[in-house]
């Protein structure tokens, strides 16, 4: 007993201090010093030994390990900022969150992430991946956010977690969505996409088959039209900064709980009739910098909508029913935002009446039209 108790007191002893945040700046000089030693071998993670074999005396980790320069607590892993071309191999079995963002990673191997069947979180935005191997993510099956945005995939990762809520790959050369790529992910509510070069023939048929989503933003592409093959259970669509020039009537019929729609800054010149009319609790429309000559039809019967933005189109007229129902009862939401400033209006002729359904004349914002 006395020896166990002499081996505990040594450990104790020669135990790290913890690093003050004025020490981290002195640490990354060194960390760079580092690298630039091992520049004649970029694929050289040296700096990151391997877990250490434990000792016959303790069958356990005594002290958890923690990958040099980066900072461990709470089961929380950071590594971000810190040069690192490969991810550390001594990553904490227990660990639910690693942030490796801001780093130089070209390539997420099998083994990466292998063991860590408690890991939560996994961020690694603003690197330089290329590769993310099919096997990576077999372990991780508890695994609900993986933060993918900034980098150079040309494809979603394959196999990914089914345990997946929120997946963001914003800023990658994705062209392709491939039918079965989230096959049996029930429980993905996220899906940000935006800033890749993904247009309509980009999307498979069958791609978001029976797949749960709630939040899908493509913005910033290369979209012609509103994409039909998208979930049903779809309660915002952020469709920004497209290519989109007309919206048909059968572009919303599959998105009956569409609560949020973002169709700004795109191209749109017309919105058919009874378009509107296939979401009929939306809450918030976007339609500003487009080319809309009219105020859009079906709007009164949008008993739920609050803002509308048309703001920096090309509406020349305002009817007095265009915005509210003629029998007030049917409006169960007043608006709270009208934008139509920038417009080629007289906002003088407007009829008082045509605002009868808003919260207050603050709610209403207009402006001279400038050339």
């Amino acid at each position: 007993m006395k020896e166990y108790i002499l081996l505990l007191l040594l450990a104790l002893c020669s135990a790290k201090p913890f690093l003050s945040p004025s020490h981290i700046t002195l640490k990354n000089m060194m960390l760079k010093d580092m690298e630039d030693d091992n520049d004649d071998d970029d694929e050289d993670n040296s700096l990151f030994p391997t877990r250490e074999p434990r000792s016959p005396f303790f069958p356990f980790d005594l002290f958890p390990t923690c990958p040099f320069g980066c900072q461990c607590y709470s089961r929380v892993v950071h590594c971000s900022d810190l040069g690192l071309t490969s991810v550390p191999s001594n990553i904490p079995f227990d660990t639910r969150m690693v942030d490796l963002q801001n780093n130089k990673i070209r390539e997420i191997k099998e083994n990466d992430f292998k063991g860590l069947t408690s890991l939560y979180a996994l961020i690694l935005n603003n690197n330089k991946l290329t590769k993310i191997h099919p096997k990576t993510f077999l372990t991780t099956k508890k695994l609900r956010r993986l933060y993918l945005s900034h980098n150079q995939l040309s494809e979603i990762p394959l196999n990914l977690p089914k345990s997946l809520a929120e997946l963001r790959i914003h800023d990658n050369k994705v062209k392709k969505i491939q039918k079965d790529t989230f096959k049996g992910m029930n429980a993905l509510h996220v899906l940000e996409m935006s800033a890749n070069p993904l247009d309509n023939d980009g999307i498979e048929p069958g791609a978001f088959e029976g797949v749960t989503v709630f939040h899908i933003r493509i913005a910033e592409a290369k979209l012609t039209s509103v994409p039909k093959g998208l979930p049903s259970t779809l309660l915002e669509l952020h469709l920004d900064f497209n290519k989109i020039s007309t919206v048909e009537q059968e572009d919303f019929k599959r998105y009956k709980e569409l609560q949020r729609l973002g169709l700004g800054n795109n191209r749109i010149t017309d919105i058919e009739n009874g378009s509107l009319a296939n979401i009929p609790r939306v809450r918030e429309i976007h339609l500003e910098n487009n080319k809309l000559k009219k105020i859009p039809s079906g709007l009164p019967e949008l008993k739920y909508l609050q803002i509308i933005f048309l703001h920096s189109n090309s509406i020349t007229k305002v009817g007095v029913n265009d915005f509210c129902p003629t029998v007030p009862k049917m409006k169960k939401s007043l608006y709270s935002a009208i934008s139509l400033f920038n417009n080629p209006v007289k906002y003088w002729e407007m009829q008082p009446a045509a605002f009868r359904c808003v919260l207050s004349r603050m709610s209403v914002q207009l402006a001279n039209f400038r050339k």
